[in-house]
This record gives structure tokens, sequence and C-alpha cells, in this order.
């Protein structure tokens, strides 16, 4: 996503943060400093914490090449400074803690240099004391309180932590060609943004006929009221919406319903509270070229906070041990990665060059689903890339899926305007792209960061005579219309929160961030009801039906009467619609003669030999014909 309205916020938070700068030549780029006394760390210990004695004991680990001293503070020594050993290449520093109550919480923090305090880069749990009394005990009970006398985020250690059995063992993701993801922000789905009731909105959900919820970033970002792009670390998950058990009871319940759960992560770059930020900056907290993780320099033109170098061992390693560990702690089912574009090391001044073809971000890529199959070989890898074809389709032949942005256009088409953009929709079909992997375009007509389309619909819609589509009947009318357009195509699909419904607050209302209307109330309306009628009725029959998933298609969606002809063994499927604000007599071309369904009316129409049926078409007209009724 486009994520430069958080500058402002940045810059505020880094030059609060600041940290010292290091003490070593930055020309080493994070290589270590030598200590012939130094001891390699002990079999089966990896960065973070390795817990030991059945919860007793715990090794902790730091990667910090290049400092002259850590210590570990925390609960365990009252906040006394203990010297960790250094590995003799000077890369890691380690220390052995006994005599824990392995259920016990302790916080804790390193002490890099003598100066520079920060919490673990590898914490599954912070205490933040600026944010955490914005947290009700209603969405997280009995959190642990900020240990007093300290500054700054501290991390936590329970060595044993409180179980989670889960309960579906058996669950089975949707195939790429089936897949429709519903894309949604928990702090502005349910009012008490917290997972125990978003658990109580699966039932709808499975209602509506979607198989993957996606949500937007869940693990640590700063503040507490986000989008939760401004991430600051990876592998803990963000208190604002609950506990670790609360989010895992959340992904059983959505498998136990034939849900899968995406997480959007951000691993293109972190913010200046991470650990690994704050470890190797300067005055102002910019990342200095000695820090092991970051560039010095962003690399492209949509950089917001400080890039993550996904060229560097250290990176690679990072991003790998975060990608696994939601794999394996939650269940999850997929990751959609935020400015995927972004991870490249070659300097891009403007949006033309940055999608140009890299060939080095195409090797990180590959080499990072690799790996994710390599655990996982159904897990879902979808990519925010907006790249050149070339590339696009290079990755897409290796499973990974792509966002495929259609807002403008469909906001054309649902609004009834022939220009400014198009509202031609062929980019709905693979082919305009020239890829060979059928089913590696997630299509959208609105998400997180585009606007709504009943909100264009009803400030900005066309109109002639007494049919107006910013009449809200007319225009949820009209997005039914796109619906089943957009579901009709073959390939994966997405829609953003009560999309449904007709949401119609802009995406900059209350500020491009700022809370949302929840609008469960739509419900009620028979219109916005009608509408998710049509949602749920386009997800299933695409679900249900394997002609939604043919390669054998033709269409015309560049005009005002836009079709979509699908052959496929089981059934013949016609799809058309008229997306002007007058009326539109055409024929149209059925693949043969005889009875066609009408799915949408329940009647049903004969194609003459000639195979022309000639309709005229009313503004906002649409119908599902097909040569069986659809399951």
């Amino acid at each position: 996503m486009k994520r430069t309205y958080l500058l402002l916020i940045a810059a505020a938070l880094l030059v609060s943060l600041g940290c010292s700068k290091k003490s070593v030549d930055p020309g080493t780029g994070g290589g270590g400093v030598p200590f012939p006394n130094g001891k390699d760390l002990p079999a089966g210990v990896a960065d973070g914490v390795t817990i030991l004695n059945s919860g007793t004991s715990v090794i902790f680990d730091l990667t910090a090449p290049g400092k002259s001293s850590v210590s570990i503070i925390g609960e365990f020594n009252n906040w006394q400074p203990a010297a960790m050993t250094p590995t003799p290449d000077g890369t890691h520093w380690w220390i052995q803690i006994d005599g824990l109550t392995p259920t016990t919480e302790y916080a804790y923090q390193y002490l890099i240099d003598g100066t520079i305090k920060v919490a673990d880069p590898y914490t599954e749990k912070v205490l933040d004391p600026a944010n955490d009394p914005g947290i009700p005990a209603s969405v997280y009970p009995n959190l642990k309180a900020y240990p007093a006398g300290q500054t700054g985020i501290v991390s936590i250690v329970q060595p044993v932590q409180p179980a989670y059995t889960w309960t579906t063992t058996n669950f089975t993701r949707a195939a790429p060609k089936n897949l429709v993801v519903y894309e949604l922000l928990v702090r502005d789905f349910v009012a008490t943004h917290s997972y125990s009731t978003l658990k109580d909105t699966i039932s709808y959900l499975a209602n509506l006929g979607v198989n993957a919820i996606e949500l937007m970033p869940v693990n640590e970002f700063e503040g507490n009221d986000s989008w939760g792009y401004n991430t600051n670390f990876g592998m803990a998950l963000d208190k604002y919406y609950g506990t670790k058990n609360a989010y895992k009871a959340f992904i059983d319940a959505c498998h136990a319903k034939g849900i899968a759960v995406i997480q959007d992560f951000v691993l293109e770059d972190q913010f200046g509270s991470s650990p690994m930020v704050r470890m190797y900056c300067d005055a102002n907290g910019v990342p200095t070229a000695d820090n092991p993780w970051f560039d010095v320099a962003n690399m492209h033109p949509d950089a917001v906070g400080y890039q993550l170098n996904h060229q560097s061992a250290y990176t690679q390693y990072y991003t790998e041990r975060v990608m696994k560990y939601w794999m394996q702690e939650y269940h999850i089912d997929g990751y959609r990665f935020d400015e995927a574009k972004g991870y490249t090391q070659t300097y891009s001044a403007d949006e033309a060059s940055w999608a140009n073809y890299d060939a080095g971000r195409v090797a990180t890529w590959k080499a990072y689903n690799s790996y994710m199959k390599g655990i996982d070989p159904n897990f879902y890898v979808i990519l925010e890339y907006f790249a050149g074809n070339q590339e696009e389709s290079e990755l897409a032949n290796q499973g990974m899926m792509m966002w495929n942005n259609l807002s403008g256009s469909s906001e054309q088409a649902t609004m009834g305007y022939a220009t400014n953009p198009s509202w031609d929709i062929s980019g709905l079909f693979y082919n305009q792209f020239s890829f060979t992997a059928p089913y590696a375009l997630i299509s959208y007509f609105e998400s997180h960061d585009e606007e709504r389309l009943m909100y264009k619909n009803e400030q900005f819609g066309n109109s002639s005579g007494s049919y107006t589509t910013k009449d809200i009947p007319t225009g949820l009318k009209r997005n039914e219309m796109g619906a089943v357009f957009m579901f009709s195509s073959p390939g994966p699909k997405m829609l953003w929160q009560f999309g449904e419904l007709g949401y119609d607050y802009s995406v900059n209302y209350n500020g491009r961030l700022g809370d949302k209307p929840i609008v469960w109330n739509y419900t009620s309306d028979v219109n916005r009801k009608h509408l998710q009628t049509i949602y749920s009725k386009m997800i299933k029959w695409k679900i249900n039906n394997p002609v939604f998933a043919t390669t054998n298609f033709s269409y015309s969606l560049a005009g005002p009467v836009k079709w979509i002809q699908l052959l496929d063994p089981s059934t013949n499927v016609e799809v058309v619609g008229n997306f002007d604000v007058v009326s539109q007599p055409t024929s149209i071309n059925f693949p043969a003669a005889g009875t066609y369904y009408d799915n949408i009316t329940g009647t049903s129409i004969t194609v003459p030999s000639s195979t022309s049926y000639a309709i005229t078409l009313a503004p906002g007209e649409y119908h599902v014909y097909s040569t069986t009724a659809l399951k």
C-alpha cells in the first residue's frame, strides 16, 4: 500500500526515540569485531529465547555484530546488568539465566554498549508504557503491569505459556481457483476491537460464502489505534486486539467453518521503535551503514519507514524466522505481503522505474516462496506487487498470487461513466497481463487502500433523466452488477469489509487512518440486504460450479454493455449487464441455441438457432444465464 500518510507519525516517533552512534567503522556493513575469549553458542540456541530444563532456565541470544558489550537486565536480576558472552566472531551475545518459575512472565531488555536499551527483536510479547494503558481489560485480561522504574518498550519471556488445544486438525484450504477473500480491519469491523468478538462474526462470513479472511496487520505496531503498517516487532501479537490464545481460538473457529486465515504482513520495512533500528542508528534515529538489517536510505519512492535490506543474510534469517513462527505457532494459512515490490536493492526515484524488471527482487521472492512452501506446500503467498507483467508472471509461475487492483475502472462502471478513467474492467482476466498461470491474480474492486464504490456512487454518480446512480437503491443495484462481473471472472477474488452491504463512508472519513463507522445495522436495510444476497449467491456459485474456473472464456468489458462467456462441460454461462445510465439495445451471442436459465430472476430464455439473442437492457440491468441452473 502507499503509506506516505505515515510520514509525520514516523518522524515524530524517531525524534523521541533517538539512539547513540556506533563505535565501529560503518564500512564494516554489520560485520563482527573478533573476541578471542568468546564462546560459541550452545547447540540448538537461536536468536531470542531458548527454553531449557522445563522452563526453569533460558538462554538469551542477541545478534549484535560490532558491539563492544551487551548485558541483559530484567526482573530475574533486579534490573542489574548481567554481562552477556560474545561469540568468537563478535556476532552474537548470549547468556543463560537459571532459577526461573516457568509460568511467570519476566520483563527484560538488552543494554548495549552501556547506553542503548532495547527489547528483544524476537520477543512474542512486549509491554509499552505509552500505549498499554489504552488497552481495556475486556480485550486483554490480566495484562502484566509495566515494571516500575524502567523506561522504553520491554520484552516478555514466559517459559511455559498458557496452553491452547486446537480443535480443528483436518482443515483443507480452498484451491486458489476457488479462493474468495474477505479483507478486514479488526478495529473497524467489531466495536470491541477484540478477537473474541470477531469470532462471533464467523457465522456471518461463512453464510456470505467466503472461504478466507485476510486480517490487516496484527503483529505489534506503533500505538494502538492504527491500520498496523507501522510495524516494530515481527513476532509479537499486538495486544490491542487480544491475547495469543484468543487469536488462536479465532483461527481455530474459522477453520471449523471452512475459512482460511491470511495475515497482512509488513516485512519490507520497520519503524523507529524497532529494536533492530535502534541498535544501529544515528542521533536522529536513522539507520547507520553498519546496521545489519536496514538500508541507510530507502530504495523506492513509496518507502515510509526504514527499509529492510533483503539481500542481507541477517535480514533473510530474521524474515524466515518470522514467517515460520506465525505459520507454526498460529496455524495461519497465508500471508499477504505489503509493499512486496519494495524488497529491492535497486534504487528507483519514481514509480515507473520502480516497476521495471528487477532480477534481484525476483530472486529474493523465489527464495522466500520456496522457504514457505517447504514448510507448507499449500500455503498462500500473496504479493502486493504492481510491477511489470514479465516480473509478476515469473513469480506467478512459482505459485505466488498478485493483488490486482481494479478500483478505478470499477468505480467508473458502477457510477456510469465511460472515461476518466476508462470503465473497462477487462483486467479481471489474467490473459490481459500475458500470464500463463490462470489463478494468480486476486482481483478486487475495493480494498483497505481504495475508495468505496458506494461512496463514489452517492457522491459523484452519473444520471440521465430520473435515473441517477447517486440514488442509494439505484447505486446498490449497480454494485450488484459489479459483483456479478467480478465474481464471474475466473481466479481468486477479494472484497473489502462491508462492501457486500454497500459501505458508503469514504476511506478518508475521520482521516485516512481514523476509525470508521461500523455498520452492522445495514443488514436490516432491504436494499442493502439484497446486495448482500447477490454477493452471497455469486460467491457460492463461483466456489461450487467449475465453470467459474474455466480457461475457456471470452468477454467484452470495455463498452456500456459488458458480457462474459464461460464454457465448461458442466454448464455454459453468459453474464451480461448494462453499465450505462440509459437503455441499450443489444444482441448477445450465446455458444449454442436452446434454453438458458436466468439465475438472477429464476426465469428462462430461448436462444434461436442463430445463437444471437436480441434484448434491450435497462440501465443497471444484469443477468447470469446458464444452460443448467447453477449449484
